[in-house]
């Protein structure tokens, strides 16, 4: 079964609506320009009440790797997610938790970049040059027909909503679904209903 991600979650409330519809993980902006950033301490305090088995992700831009340490161990992160030009490198600090790198996507899958990781887990989402992530629209996934055998598990973000999420897994095929924007009432507050029809949909593919 695919699993559901719900990311830029920035209070209680919303955490636990993502806990009791069955979301499997819930992440956290710690990029400070973000409208859904959320600082260490109120994270904190969120991720002490989660039951254990929902994962706790981090989500970083270009950040310093002292940043992304104390994050982890101040929010006892279970998996890290980063949204920038991080190179392998730098990724590869982080060997104790599960590692995402997200790839941002236009009108093909850059191979090269995809195959240079050697991380837990690849994220698509839709390339916006102005914007690192939560652009709340889709890209073609036609171009995973062209893009060959992905060997990271993978998680498929950029315009999922509960309408298309069953139809997106079933012709993409990811690990994992990745969403903010579409069940947000407002930026950094999500609306529980679209929580509990978006978790239903993916579960449904």
């Amino acid at each position: 079964m695919v699993k559901v991600k719900i990311c830029g979650i920035t209070n209680l409330e919303d955490a636990l609506a993502c806990v009791f519809y069955g979301a499997d993980a819930i992440g956290f902006v710690f990029y400070k320009r973000s409208p859904r950033y959320i600082n260490f301490d109120k994270a904190k305090r969120i991720a002490a009440i989660l039951p254990k088995k929902i994962l706790k992700v981090g989500v970083f831009f270009n950040a310093p790797a002292a940043y992304v340490k104390q994050a982890v161990s101040c929010c006892k992160l279970d998996m890290l997610q980063f949204h920038g030009d991080e190179a392998d490198e730098f990724c590869r600090l982080f060997q104790k938790q599960k590692v995402i790198k997200a790839l941002r996507v236009k009108t093909a899958i850059n191979k090269e970049e995809m195959h240079r990781y050697k991380v837990y887990a690849l994220l698509f989402d839709t390339l916006d040059k102005t914007l690192p992530g939560g652009t709340g629209r889709k890209f073609n996934w036609k171009i995973f027909r062209q893009a060959g055998r992905i060997k990271h598990p993978f998680f498929l973000s950029g315009g999922l909503t509960s309408a298309n999420v069953a139809r997106a897994i079933r012709s993409v095929k990811p690990d994992w679904v990745d969403v903010s924007t579409s069940l947000e009432s407002a930026p950094g507050k999500k609306d529980h209903s679209r929580i509990k029809k978006f978790i239903k949909a993916a579960r449904s593919a």
